[in-house]
């Protein structure tokens, strides 16, 4: 099955690919060690950090290419990139922050902190809205890791009940006025709904293999476990998550 149908899937590493991790790899891990970095220390969430063109090129590399990259783009007709998020996890996430409530940190552990991309929390009581509509989510590995060193975690076949779940909820509403609506108690109730519903996929890389996932689809990361290994500068994954121009595309598209 591909990643249409389960929501997610892995793409061997390809020579071009390699080509653009060889060159992007230790400038973008360079800017990720002096990033923000959360929980206890563990995790740099890398929001837009990398300084990639439209056509994902950075530091001197090719464009962004191989199957996966293909895949998205002929499916959502996407193909202009933003820059990319730059994740980087450490041994021992999810660490604590202080102020973390202990549901919030139970929730990361137990949970993966499994979310929606796009559905951004919002003010003191995190109201949640559609702000951004990605297209897809790209992930390539930068760096080795262990297959239990905080990988992506996705839950399979949750984009379906995702879809089902905002269809009901923005049927006859102009697609102009989704993100002024709040989803935040549809969008927990649905995520409850996967959790029973939907198996829960460890989804490791190593450099060079891409991962797509599909904008609907509820994923986070595992806990580190351990004894688990990695590269010194830590698990590094790039992702681009573009997004539609409407956001009707978000749920009309594949």
């Amino acid at each position: 099955m591909g990643w249409l149908t389960r929501g997610w899937q892995v793409f061997p590493a390809e020579l071009r690919v390699l080509d653009w991790v060889a060159a992007v790899r230790d400038p973008v891990l360079a800017l990720a060690r002096g990033a923000e970095r959360r929980h206890g220390g563990t995790w740099g969430p890398g929001v837009d950090l990398m300084p990639n063109d439209g056509q994902g090129a950075a530091f001197g590399s090719p464009n962004l290419s191989g199957a996966a990259f293909d895949a998205a783009v002929a499916a959502t007709g996407v193909a202009t990139l933003h820059p990319a998020q730059v994740s980087v996890t450490y041994p021992g996430y999810p660490g604590r922050d202080p102020g973390e409530s202990d549901a919030a940190h139970r929730f990361r552990r137990s949970r993966d902190a499994a979310h929606l991309d796009g559905l951004l929390p919002e003010g003191p009581d995190r109201r949640r809205h559609l702000r951004e509509p990605h297209a897809y989510i790209l992930g390539i590995a930068l760096t080795e890791a262990d297959p239990s060193a905080a990988p992506l975690v996705v839950y399979e076949g949750s984009h379906a009940v995702v879809r089902a779940c905002f269809r009901r909820l923005f049927a006859g509403r102009d697609p102009a006025d989704w993100p002024g609506i709040d989803v935040t108690e549809a969008y927990q109730a649905t995520r409850r709904q996967v959790f029973r519903l939907c198996p829960r996929r460890e989804v490791p890389l190593a450099p060079g293999m891409a991962v797509l996932v599909h904008r609907l689809a509820i994923h986070g990361v595992a806990p580190w476990a351990e004894g688990a290994r990695a590269d010194p500068r830590g698990r590094a994954v790039v992702y681009f998550r573009p997004c539609f121009a409407s956001p009707l595309d978000w749920l009309r598209r594949p």
